[in-house]
């Protein structure tokens, strides 16, 4: 796989990784009291507390280690060639190149509608003859 692609396979595993750890302290977070006009919220058993703790450890060094692979990834992309001047160089090549493409392919088009509309004339000038042939019962 291309470095693009693993980059975009990381970045997606970032985006799950993410997803899921929010997920996760959203529903195993302990009950906290917002404001002294609400009652104290009933207490957790110190287990469930430890292991909240842990899994939020294991959960963001998940998301530390994946953002250190796209660190990685990122590093390993190859450096640009020439500087930004030979990049817009070589961009406005590609455009004339895009654009003379396009060009070709309107005239193509045009010869294709071209054809087709001879086409659609000479099936309707058979279709015609066809019925002008047939004999009346």
């Amino acid at each position: 796989m291309d470095i693009i692609s693993q980059l975009q396979e990381q970045v997606n595993t970032i985006a799950s990784l993410a997803f899921n750890t929010f997920g996760t302290l959203q529903r195993d977070s302990p009950p906290v009291r917002l404001s002294p006009n609400y009652p104290e919220p009933p207490a957790n058993p110190t287990e469930d507390a430890e292991n909240f703790a842990e899994q939020a450890k294991l959960m963001s060094a998940a998301l530390v280690e994946a953002a250190k692979q796209v660190d990685a990834l990122v590093a390993a992309l190859p450096l640009a060639e020439g500087g930004e001047e030979a990049q817009l160089k070589r961009i406005a090549e590609l455009q004339a190149e895009n654009d003379a493409v396009g060009q070709e392919l309107q005239r193509q088009l045009e010869a294709a509608e071209k054809e087709l509309k001879e086409v659609r004339e000479l099936f309707s000038q058979a279709a015609d003859n066809c019925l002008n042939l047939k004999k009346p019962d």
